[in-house]
C-alpha cells in the first residue's frame, strides 16, 4: 500500500473520534489558567494566593473547542439562510 492510502483513513478516523469528543464535551479547560479560572499568584511569603479571573475564560475555567467553535458558526451560517 502506499503511504497515501494509509493515511487516508487513520485521518478520518482521527477526525471522526475528534467530532465525537467534541459532541460529548464541547468546552475544555482552558490553556492560560488552567481551568482554574483564576491565575495562582504567591504573596511574599510564598504562600498561594487567587489571582484576578482570567480575560481569556472570564473566571470560567472553561472554553469552547475548536471543532465546538466550528458547528457553531457553521449552524449560524444555516439559520441565517446566508
Amino acid at each position: 500500500m502506499t503511504p497515501a492510502l494509509t493515511a487516508i483513513p487513520a485521518l478520518a478516523f482521527i477526525t471522526l473520534c475528534y467530532g465525537l469528543l467534541c459532541a460529548a464535551s464541547p468546552f475544555g479547560d482552558c490553556r492560560r489558567c488552567g481551568g482554574l479560572g483564576f491565575k495562582l499568584r504567591q504573596t511574599r511569603s510564598g504562600k498561594p494566593k487567587r489571582g484576578k479571573d482570567c480575560r481569556r475564560c472570564h473566571g470560567h475555567g472553561k472554553r469552547a473547542r475548536f471543532g465546538r467553535l466550528l458547528f457553531n458558526y457553521a449552524a449560524r451560517l444555516y439559520r441565517e439562510g446566508r
